[in-house]
């Protein structure tokens, strides 16, 4: 008896043709950072280095204050940059992160520095994929300023725009990430390793680019087990999520990207009861918190951001670098989220060391894995560092 073949879900990228190279609209913050704005970030990202919280501390260092890590960069977004990646609409889909890449300038963010944001749509490609069938890779481009005009950096982040129906039909994560059974002895074994990274550089020490040799290995970050709470907890800790931080302008598009109707935003009746539009409790973010919305969007259970994950890769190897270091380019791609129960381990070597002719100064490119407790890798790329 012949095979009868399945038939091919319906992806129409017709309308995010007419996008390709066009600037984008979105959302600007309205107040300039505080302190307690970079607070909340460390905290909701679990990043705890003593330069980005404690006055104190911050006071007796080269920087005299308290200063947001680069990582904060994303903060200072409405979107945390996956705005301009999603253009154009595609009925049923949905999206998650696929990856950011980030060129930083030198500007530091600071409290009482005003970021803005230039939005862009790159370009697409759609490929099979053993998740959701026909998927689409889009990467838009956000450009930083601060209030001075000058180029905090530049972000070009990947969305995932796949068929939640096929996605739910495919169960793919429900087979490839079972919930976690942790006894005692193993959490305490993740408490020890995150520990032991905490403890690693907690002054803030910057490796010499002399003394770093190919092959060295950073002290790895255990981060979780994930809960629902710590990923409410990052979202939070984005200061567009509260009501009323930012204004909207330009072209409307991501209302129009064709999500489920259980995912979207009510804006008119949010401008009475702004939870209709906070994306946490209604909109396309309910499901990272939200078993039957995560099961919906083809999830197995309460999932972690993308935005979070390129934030970790940023702060580990910040922390490392210390206060003398500095990232200037990271490329890492997003394979796996970061699911309820589970833990993310970060690992980095030293995968090459260069002098920059350009610069004036030395870099060490940083190969760094994000892996899951067993063994599945989440993301994994290159970062560039300058260091003394």
């Amino acid at each position: 008896m012949a095979k009868v073949e399945e038939p091919a879900v319906a992806f129409d990228t017709s309308d995010v043709d007419r996008h390709v190279g066009q600037r984008v609209g979105g959302g600007q913050l309205k107040e300039p950072v505080v302190v307690n704005d970079i607070r909340r970030w460390v905290q909701g990202m679990q990043y705890p280095n003593p330069l980005h919280y404690d006055d104190a501390f911050a006071a007796r260092t080269r920087f005299g204050q308290i200063v947001a890590p680069q990582s904060f960069t994303i903060c200072c977004d409405v979107g945390h940059g996956a705005g301009p990646a999603i253009v154009g609409s595609i009925e049923g889909t949905h999206m998650i992160f696929g990856g950011d890449e980030w060129w930083f300038h030198g500007p530091r963010v600071l409290p009482g520095d005003l970021l803005r944001m230039e939005r862009r749509f790159h370009d697409y490609k759609v490929t099979q994929t053993k998740f959701a069938g026909p998927t689409m890779f889009s990467r838009g481009d956000t450009i930083y300023r601060n209030q001075r005009g000058e180029v905090v950096a530049k972000q070009r982040s990947t969305a995932v725009r796949y068929v939640a129906e096929e996605a739910r039909r495919l169960g793919f994560f429900e087979r490839e990430a079972p919930r976690p059974a942790w006894t005692d002895d193993k959490l305490d074994a993740v408490e020890e390793t995150r520990l032991q990274w905490v403890r690693s550089n907690r002054d803030g020490d910057s490796p010499r680019w002399d003394d770093v040799s190919v092959g060295d290995a950073l002290t790895r970050r255990a981060i979780g087990p994930h809960t629902i709470s710590s990923f409410a907890t990052e979202w939070r800790a984005y200061t567009f999520t509260v009501w009323g931080s930012s204004y909207h302008e330009g072209p409307e598009h991501l209302q129009e990207a064709g999500w489920l109707p259980e995912m979207e935003r009510n804006l008119e009746a949010a401008e009475e009861d702004p939870a209709l539009g906070d994306g946490l409790y209604r909109g396309p973010s309910r499901g990272h918190t939200d078993q039957n919305h995560a099961e919906l969007i083809g999830m197995p259970r309460g999932y972690g951001y993308g935005a979070s994950m390129g934030a970790w890769v940023l702060d580990y190897v910040g922390y490392w670098a210390g206060h003398e270091g500095f990232a200037r380019h990271s490329n890492v791609q997003y394979r796996f989220p970061a699911f309820e129960g589970d833990v993310t381990y970060l690992d980095a070597a030293v995968v090459d060391k260069r002098a920059d002719v350009t610069l004036g100064v030395g870099i060490v490119t940083l190969e760094v894995t994000m892996s899951t407790q067993d063994g599945a890798v989440m993301a994994k790329g290159p970062v560039e560092v300058q260091l003394p």
